[in-house]
């Protein structure tokens, strides 16, 4: 099914300003822009419902490639093609693939505080912010490896590069929207800074997305992981 209204699978509206709106699942009130085109509207929190399922999953991958992780990751039962659940799911499998790569870290910790970060960055901050959860999500993997705060010096650098480097990669292909190709662009990005700020070389292949015939709204040959890039030329 090609998503789009997770109630009744019709097209979805950005309004201009936030407004009230009632989740049709759970019925709790929140501001928002987004809804589908017959009025329903899902929560971040419904729309990521069985999202704890990845600490579990995480702490028990062994892989080395942040971006294999990821696609493990978005075949769970939780995860949309689009949705907020990706502004943590990109920082769960670096933190993972950092792990498995030799990376320091107490792995439980770091994926709970990564559970607590990236679900406060709502659906449609892309478009809305400027500012890709997907990206975010990479700057925040920096901030927990780094123990940045507000007032530390290198690792507040660090972790803003981070996530700039990663909406340079998204801001260049352009848009609209798609959560699979932000994500890996990030992921691409991310593995390119571990490299050069923690010594860490993470696993990277090249990435061929599987997912676009689900995405109404995909580039096409414009993304670079369109599998048409793939296909030899006579």
């Amino acid at each position: 099914m090609k998503e789009e209204c997770l109630i009744c699978q019709a097209p979805l509206e950005y309004l201009g300003t936030e407004t009230l709106m009632e989740c049709a699942l759970c019925h709790r009130q929140e501001m928002s822009q987004t809804r589908c085109i017959n009025g329903h509207y899902v929560c971040n929190e419904c729309h990521t419902k069985g999202m704890d399922a990845v600490i579990g999953y995480c702490l028990n991958e062994t892989s080395k490639n942040p971006v294999e992780i990821l696609d493990h990751l978005m075949s769970l039962p939780f995860c949309h093609m689009h949705g907020p659940e990706h502004h943590t799911l990109v920082g769960a499998a670096l933190l993972t693939a950092y792990r498995n790569a030799g990376g320091e870290i107490e792995l439980l910790t770091a994926l709970k505080e990564m559970m607590a970060r990236g679900r406060k960055v709502p659906g449609g901050a892309c478009g809305f912010w400027g500012s890709c959860g997907a990206a975010i999500s990479t700057g925040m993997c920096m901030s927990i490896l780094s123990g940045a705060t507000p007032l530390t010096q290198e690792s507040w650098g660090q972790s803003n590069l981070m996530t700039a480097r990663s909406l340079l990669k998204i801001g260049e292909v352009g848009g609209p929207r798609c959560c699979k190709r932000n994500s890996y662009l990030s992921l691409q990005a991310a593995a390119e800074y571990f490299q050069v700020t923690k010594g860490v070389t993470l696993e990277m292949k090249p990435i061929v997305c599987h997912r676009s015939d689900a995405n109404n709204q995909c580039i096409g040959k414009r993304c670079p992981f369109h599998p048409s890039h793939t296909i030899p030329q006579s």
